[in-house]
This record gives C-alpha cells, structure tokens and sequence, in this order.
C-alpha cells in the first residue's frame, strides 16, 4: 500500500483540498438521493475533528467545459450542510481570485464547496495549469472519489503531484476492500461476473481467469458461451460472432487452473415481460423461440455450493434478467447465499457496479456484503487489472 491515509497527515489548522463524488440526482433543485454526499461524510467530519478546513472538489453531470447553471453545485449546499452538520460556504469557481479569498478565510469547523470543476475544458484534459490553480487553494489534498479514480483529470490526478496527498475514507475503504478481494485474497476466489455482453468485459474476463479459482458467468453473456459450447440459445441475446472468442476464454481457463461455470439449466420464456410463462430446461435445449431469462434452480444450487467453499466472492452482474420478476431467482438467491456467509463470518464479499448495486439491493442481501462499491467504470477497470491514475497518482504524490 503506497498510499496514505487521513491519520498519516498533520491536518491541524491547514486547508484540506477534498476531491468528492457529489454527482446526485437533482429533480427541481432537490436532491433524491443523498447516498454519494452520506458516504464522504465520514472524511470530511475526520477533518474538521483534526482541525482542518475542507475544501471540496467535486464534478456534476457534463457541461463540456461551459458554466451552465443547470448543473451549478451551488443546489447541493443544503443538502451537504444536513450531512456535514455544519456550515457550508460556496465559491462561484473552482479556480481564481473569488475561490482563493474564500479559501483563505474559511474559518474552523466551516466546510466550502467551490464550483463544478467541469466548468473548465481544461479538467478533463488533465491540464496541469487547471491543476496548479486548484493547488493554490489549500495545503493538502485528499482523493475521496475512487469513482473518479479511473479518469486522469486535473483534480484527480495531476493536483496530486502538487500537494501532499492521501485517499480520504471512503477512498480508504475501497481500496481495502479490493485488496482483499483480488489483490492478497482468501482462496478460494469465485468471481462472478454477469451483464449482457461478453465484448464490453473481454478485458474483465481475462485478467480474472488468471487470478480466481471459479468464474460464474450469467446474463446474457453467459448465452454467448453456451453458444461457443455448441448449444442453440433460440432467440435469447447472445453475440454469436464473438462465440470463438468465448471458446478462446474457456481454453485459456482450463490451462490457468480457472474452473468457469456456466448454466446447465435455463429459465426459458417467449416474452421479455414480468411474469411471462416460462420454463426451465437443460441449457442445451431452449426452444427456437425461446428468450433465456435467467440461470435455472439447478444452477443456482451449484453456484451457492461453490460459495460455501469459497472464502472470497467478487461480483459484477447480474445473474438474469433481475428487473423483471421472476427472472430475477437466480440472482437473489446467490446474492443471499453469499449475504449468509458473509454474516456467518465465512466468507469476504465485494461487489460493484450499477446493476450489480441495484440488483442486490433489491435481493435484500447487500447490506451483509462486506464491501458494496457505488463505482462503476473505476471498479470495473480495477477488476480487468488497470492502473487508475487516481490511485497511481497518490502513490506518487509529493511528501
């Protein structure tokens, strides 16, 4: 671990550039979900209690470097000042004259939020210049937005070389919590990797037949190596051109010692629509007109018993079709499965990704998982092996 954390910096009396992922949903100005701003919290309370001033950095939807008022942070200040318990001060930039004076009168126990850094074109580009003015504003700088971690911007990256830097709690807890799951983990491993297509996670798949022992595919992906394997999946989503590819994956698993599971019984429907009547088959006998919806009991049953043997299980995807019932079995018993085993203490669960979120929130079993991720891109580059610059960057921040 090259990086610092909030406890390795001396926080007394000095300006805490915090880099945060505030980007909510806002209907009429009001905020609908405050999951984002709850979880940094945590981060910017252990600031204030050390005695330092936070300063926040934070992006919000895609302006393309034009200040638009739509997408202004200065709708968030309420909201923030409920999570923060405190006061909370805005700058109309995130760079300049205005940002550097309110900064340099931001008082103890005061928190200020300077303007959406992607009103300059230059954030995106990473552009050191951007980076400097931000720098000038505070004395540290702490990354608390792993989501941002995979994109090399200006202040999430580049300031880091400025300042010394440090992951901030929530930064902190993600990179923990991947450790565990890919990078010194308990064996044996099972990932399981679901989602509708096998060429948005060729990268994914190979990087985890190297480093797990079982690799669970379901979804629509999963079709596709049934496809590979000489079985007609009907008229069910597969990308039948990328079937050689998927046999290519299968071999690669079997000479790295990955054993890869796939279904060998489907939930089968002529109608993608909840609670069309459906069946369940032998994987190698969906009807011409069949849609394969989700993975079958017997599948499940294999999935879970490898759960119960595992000591490490990393998830991205759903198992089928979870948005529309009952398709959505398989996923919530795995899912519940693993909550168990993580409850009982036998089992490190980690999971990400937008679906994969929703999906176990709705099983009920996400609040047992050890680690659930709200990073999408971020977590999924870490899981295909990718250096994030975010991270590389506090790596190499200067002391």
């Amino acid at each position: 671990m090259g990086w610092k954390t909030l406890d390795d910096m001396d926080l007394n009396g000095k300006r805490v550039l915090v880099r945060v992922d505030i980007n909510v949903p806002v209907v009429d100005g009001v905020v609908t979900d405050s999951t984002r701003i709850r979880r940094i919290a945590p981060t910017v309370r252990d600031i204030l209690s050390a005695g330092g001033r936070p300063i926040l950095l934070a992006h919000f939807g895609r302006p393309g470097g034009e200040r638009r008022e739509n997408l202004s942070l200065n709708k968030l200040v309420p909201t923030l000042e409920r999570a923060f318990e405190t006061r909370v001060l805005f700058a109309a930039d995130c760079v300049g004259t205005a940002a550097e004076l309110a900064a340099e009168s931001l008082q103890p126990g005061e928190v200020l939020l300077l303007e959406n850094t992607r009103f300059h074109a230059a954030e995106t580009k990473n552009d050191p210049e951007l980076a400097a003015g931000m720098a000038r504003l505070g004395d540290v700088f702490c990354n608390d937005a792993f989501s941002a971690a995979h994109r090399a911007h200006s202040s999430t990256e580049a300031i880091a070389r400025l300042l010394p830097s440090c992951a901030g709690r929530l930064m902190q807890a993600e990179l923990e919590a991947l450790e565990s799951a890919l990078g010194a983990p308990k064996r044996p491993v099972t990932a399981v990797v679901g989602g509708a297509k096998v060429s948005t996670k060729l990268e994914l798949l190979s990087n985890l037949i190297e480093k797990v022992d079982y690799l669970v595919i379901g979804g629509g992906m999963a079709n596709t190596f049934l496809v590979a394997q000489g079985h007609h999946v009907g008229k069910s989503l597969a990308e039948r051109i990328m079937k050689d590819t998927a046999a290519e994956i299968l071999a690669k698993a079997d000479s790295t010692g990955c054993k890869v599971i796939l279904p060998t019984d489907i939930v089968v429907a002529e109608k993608f629509e909840s609670h069309a009547p459906h069946l369940v088959l032998p994987a190698d006998q969906c009807p011409e007109n069949g849609l394969i919806l989700d993975a079958g009991p017997d599948s499940v049953d294999v999935i879970t018993g490898i759960f119960a043997q595992s000591q490490t299980v990393i998830w991205n995807g759903p198992l089928g079709a979870f948005e529309l019932e009952p398709f959505d079995a398989a996923t919530n018993a795995a899912a519940l499965k693993a909550a168990a085993l993580t409850r009982a203490g036998k089992l490190i669960s980690v999971a990400g990704g937008g679906d994969t979120v929703a999906a176990l929130n709705a099983s009920g079993a996400a609040e047992d998982f050890t680690y659930i991720s709200t990073a999408g891109g971020a977590f999924l580059e870490w899981m295909e092996g990718k250096t994030l610059p975010g991270v590389a960057a506090l790596n190499g921040s200067r002391d």
